[in-house]
C-alpha cells in the first residue's frame, strides 16, 4: 500500500524508545549491518539517540509510523543527520522527502549553518544518495569523527 503524496504528515519531535519507533530502528540496524561491514555501521541505537545532542523527529499518518530522521549537534552551527528511515512498507510515499525537508527547515530556524551527513556506498544506499543530492547535498569527505572508508558517502549542505 503506498500513500498518496496528499496525506498530511504529522511530523515533530518523538521519543525513539516508543515501540514502533524501536521496531522500525532496529529493522535500520538490521539493513545495514547486512550490507555494510560492522565497522562501516554508523547507525545509532535508541540509548544514543536519547543524548542531549540528538533531536529525534517521526513522521505519522493517522497515528501510523511512517519514518523518522534526527538530528546531532556537532556544535553551534553544524549538525549532523542521523537515523532517517522509513519503513519498507511504506518506502516512496514521499515521506522521507518530507521528513527531510523538515528536518533543513528545523535546522535553519535553530541557527544551524552546515548539515552534514554519512550514508553508504553500495548499491542498496542509492535511493538516499538521490534523494540528499536532490535536496542539496554535495558528497565531500569525512568530517567530525568520520575517516576515509570506501563503505561510506559523506555530504553536506550549506543553509
Amino acid at each position: 500500500m503506498t500513500m498518496s503524496h496528499s496525506t498530511a504528515l504529522q511530523i515533530g519531535i518523538d521519543d525513539p524508545a516508543s515501540e514502533d519507533v524501536i521496531a522500525l530502528l532496529e529493522e535500520h540496524l538490521a539493513d545495514m549491518y547486512a550490507t555494510s561491514p560492522p565497522e562501516s555501521v554508523h547507525a545509532l541505537d535508541v540509548s544514543k539517540l536519547k543524548t542531549p545532542a540528538i533531536t529525534f523527529f517521526t513522521a505519522r499518518a493517522g497515528g501510523k509510523l511512517m519514518g523518522c530522521i534526527a538530528i546531532k549537534r556537532l556544535n553551534e552551527t553544524q549538525g549532523e543527520i542521523k537515523s532517517m528511515r522509513t519503513p519498507t512498507a511504506s518506502r516512496r510515499s514521499g515521506a522521507g522527502k518530507q521528513l527531510l525537508a523538515y528536518l533543513i527547515d528545523y535546522a535553519r530556524h535553530n541557527g544551524y549553518q552546515t548539515l552534514w551527513l554519512e550514508t553508504g556506498s553500495m548499491a542498496f544506499f542509492e535511493p538516499a544518495r538521490q534523494l540528499y543530492s536532490a535536496h542539496g547535498f554535495a558528497f565531500c569527505g569525512p568530517f567530525a569523527d568520520y575517516t576515509e572508508d570506501p563503505n561510506s558517502c559523506f555530504m553536506c549542505k550549506a543553509l
